[in-house]
């Protein structure tokens, strides 16, 4: 996962739920999200604000995406990455 929080917030994220297999990334300075378009105005409690538009890239072997999921509802998203 990438997030625009420092490396020690995302340490503490990950040992709250007994660590994760893959890497989180640290993109403080929005490289990768800017260069992915998923930075921008959200809504949060009837307030609108800027910050990372929730969003999942599906990467082959060969580092192409293969699908997009914009609207990610955390609570469904494994659903959402099976259900093609």
């Amino acid at each position: 996962g990438v997030s625009a929080d420092k490396v020690k917030s995302q340490s503490s994220f990950s040992s709250k739920f007994g660590g994760f297999p893959y890497p989180l990334l640290a993109d403080t300075e929005k490289k990768l999200i800017n260069a992915f378009g998923v930075w921008g105005m959200k809504k949060f409690m009837g307030k609108e604000h800027e910050g990372i538009l929730r969003t999942t890239f599906i990467i082959d072997e060969n580092l192409i995406i293969t699908r997009v999921i914009e609207k990610v509802k955390t609570k469904d998203h494994t659903r959402q990455i099976l259900n093609e």
